[in-house]
């Protein structure tokens, strides 16, 4: 049985795509479609940072550079997002497989179908941004979608603030989504596919907010 990869299928017709997935012997399509999620994750976060999302540590040194050191700045910070987009294209597309590899039984070809899923959801979440910032001023790790805004309440710590900014409702459903498919592919038991995902999860929510701590070093 062979299955051809459609991204919108997972969706809109889960339970049958998840077990035609499952069901596959072959999987048709799926590195032209890697190949474009590649480059479309470069222009996503290359319009992001043309929209100055996540430029404010350039801001507030602008007064202190000259015009042709903003500038430079300017085009450093432009291809570090679109470089930052590769590198979150290919830990979602293939790290991410690989650690639910190791854990189970699932062929890695079937987790990274599973996973295009799971970045488009990402690039969603990505272009609310662009809203909650032009429109309501809101950054991205205080987004009303997030628990970050709530943290910010609790604690002024900007680690966590960051945190939990990254935990948002996409990525919530982004958890069950894995976990269903986990589930559905392998016989691990549910609370250990839980546990799988919700750790992954943390750890790369801990690795975003402290990218977002030492942004300014980065640029």
């Amino acid at each position: 049985m062979s299955y051809h990869v459609q991204v919108a299928k997972l969706f809109f017709r889960r339970e049958d795509s998840l077990f035609r997935i499952r069901q596959a012997e072959q999987l048709h399509g799926l590195w032209k479609r890697v190949a474009w999620f590649f480059v479309f994750s470069m222009l996503l976060f290359g319009f992001l940072a043309w929209k100055g999302l996540g430029m404010d540590p350039i801001s507030v040194i602008a007064t202190e550079l000259s015009f042709a050191e903003y500038e430079s700045l300017k085009l450093f910070f432009l291809l570090g997002r679109i470089i930052f987009g590769i590198i979150l294209a290919l830990a979602i597309l293939f790290f991410t497989p690989l650690v639910f590899w190791i854990f189970t039984d699932i062929p890695y070809r079937k987790l990274v179908t599973v996973q295009l899923n799971v970045l488009l959801v990402m690039f969603i979440e990505r272009l609310t941004w662009v809203f909650f910032i032009h429109y309501i001023g809101l950054d991205w790790y205080v987004s009303p979608l997030s628990f970050g805004i709530i943290t910010s309440y609790i604690t002024q710590i900007d680690w966590w603030i960051y945190f939990f900014g990254a935990l948002s409702i996409f990525q919530i459903w982004i958890m069950w989504f894995q976990w269903k498919s986990i589930t559905d592919f392998s016989e691990m038991a549910k609370w250990k596919a839980w546990i799988l995902v919700i750790l992954l999860h943390i750890f790369y929510w801990a690795v975003a907010a402290t990218l977002a701590i030492y942004d300014l070093q980065l640029l």
